[in-house]
């Protein structure tokens, strides 16, 4: 009997370890899929993670699977995955604090951390704006360094890109400040250079000249500070040899070894601070070159954009010598047109078209009933819209929506299905969904539909042109246009807005 039970306890042992060790075994694995690049399979494991280690009690390290599966998922645009993830980690994180009796602010941070970024990706200020305060205060109450300048960085980011730009610097600034107090220059020189890269990609030419300035008279003001610290510490040395020669014995020959010890020092000393000059010139020297190979990029795009509007209006005057019946001229004419309103809608991106309430029932009735005239035998077109209000700009959600469906009908066989869906994903997310069944669309083209001029055309067979247009028009009314590239029952377009 006492045999059973030492054979019983060693087995539960062994279980309790197993169990004590899987989440571990599931997270080293997803860490292994993420390095390599497999986003699937790293989401899936960090997904079983989390469960494994909400099952073990291990709140510390379920959070953190957490927000990596959030990660994962809004990367790929799944935001209503996304943010039930984080919303189960922070119930189980609050159960857990409710049975300690006590509120572990570092782990709520990174939850509200991954929600600001999402909603900053949607560009939804309101929401972002309200993470960040949550940031604030977890950071606050954390009292963590690491927390604070993760805050500051994320602070100087959301500022920026909602045009809040007194904000933006006070909260650069602070993070300057909190590097320079610990000394630490790489880490203040790396800020300048994320903010820099941040402000080029989004293609923000203004932060770009404002951030580039300030970093060039840190840079100088940086190089001061050490040239000196450097100066100091060996005028420090300097000082403790004179105070050594004074204590020492006043022998001729000590005296001459230690003088010509301290004309060396001196030498070493002048060399040292000629080549920091000199590193520091050259410093100076690069920056600025740098700046200019920025500022003549974005003059370079400036004389493209006036380049192309000039060929659609040189072709003019040709095109009105032909004969306008025939289908080159008017596939020409159409090519110029939609090249003058690509560079438009280029140049003119951080210009949001205005709104206006409309009834989105009768407003997408209406839409869909354009093409039912237009469809092949048997098609049936299907509008599914709830009865709501929304701010929409009439005018370009038109034509987006037009030109979708239109290519729906085109594609769409005999006895097929168009549908046009209204969603509303939250208080400033509405969703546009066009659908038409069919054969999908090939994989290899689904990469280049947004983008102009991908591959050489027959004009008379359209230029291609249209959906790039599309998703600038989309882009303009603070939304973004996709293809639902996991939908394989035909075509699906996604108009997803942020009015």
């Amino acid at each position: 009997m006492k045999r059973f039970f030492s054979l019983l306890l060693i087995a539960i042992a062994a279980l309790t370890s197993y169990a004590e060790s899987h989440g571990d075994n599931l997270r080293k694995q997803a860490d292994e899929a993420l390095a390599a690049q497999e986003y699937i399979k790293a989401r899936y494991l960090y997904l079983k993670a989390y469960e494994a280690y909400v099952r073990e009690a291990k709140t510390a390290d379920a959070v953190p699977c957490a927000v990596n599966v959030a990660s994962l998922y809004h990367r790929e645009n799944y935001y209503k995955e996304a943010l039930e993830i984080l919303s189960a980690a922070e119930h189980t994180l609050n159960a857990a604090e409710e049975t300690a009796g006590s509120v572990n602010p570092a782990l709520h941070y990174p939850i509200a951390r991954e929600r600001q970024k999402m909603y900053l990706k949607l560009r939804n200020s309101e929401r972002a704006n309200d993470q960040l305060q949550r940031m604030k205060t977890w950071s606050e109450q954390a009292a963590d360094s690491l927390l604070t300048i993760d805050f500051l960085s994320a602070s100087a980011q959301q500022y920026y890109m909602f045009g809040q730009t007194d904000r933006g610097d006070a909260a650069v600034n602070s993070l300057i400040a909190l590097y320079q107090n610990r000394s630490d220059y790489d880490k203040a020189d790396q800020c300048y250079k994320d903010l820099i890269d941040v402000a080029t990609r989004t293609g923000n030419s203004r932060l770009i000249s404002r951030t580039y300035e300030k970093y060039l008279a840190w840079s100088d003001s940086v190089a001061a500070v050490k040239a000196n610290a450097r100066y100091a510490a060996l005028q420090e040395q300097y000082d403790q040899a004179n105070e050594e020669i004074a204590s020492r014995d006043s022998s001729l020959t000590a005296k001459t070894a230690i003088i010509v010890g301290l004309c060396i020092l001196a030498g070493i000393l002048a060399a040292a601070l000629v080549f920091g000059a000199i590193l520091l010139l050259r410093y100076i020297a690069l920056s600025r070159r740098q700046k200019k190979q920025i500022e003549t990029a974005q003059a370079h795009n400036e004389l493209k954009t006036k380049f192309i509007a000039n060929i659609s209006a040189q072709m003019e005057p040709t095109l009105d010598t032909l004969p306008p019946s025939s289908p080159a001229v008017k596939a020409l004419r159409s090519f110029t047109g939609h090249i003058q309103e690509l560079s438009n809608l280029e140049s003119s991106l951080s210009e949001i078209y205005p709104t206006e309430l409309m009834d989105i029932t009768k407003y997408s009735n209406e839409v869909a009933d354009k093409i039912r005239d237009k469809v092949a035998d048997d098609v049936r077109v299907i509008v599914d819209a709830p009865k709501m209000s929304a701010p929409i700009s009439e005018e370009q959600l038109t034509r987006v929506l037009d030109h979708l469906l239109n290519n729906a009908a085109l594609h769409t066989p005999a006895g097929g299905r168009i549908s046009l869906e209204v969603k509303k994903r939250g208080p400033h997310n509405i969703q546009f969904i066009v659908t038409n069944s069919g054969e999908p669309m090939d994989p290899e083209k689904q990469a280049e539909i947004f983008k102009p001029f991908v591959s050489v055309r027959d004009l008379t067979k359209g230029d291609g042109l249209g959906l790039p247009i599309c998703s600038l028009l989309t882009t303009k009314m603070n939304g973004i246009l996709r293809l639902d590239e996991a939908y394989t029952g035909g075509t699906r377009f996604i108009v997803e807005l942020h009015p």
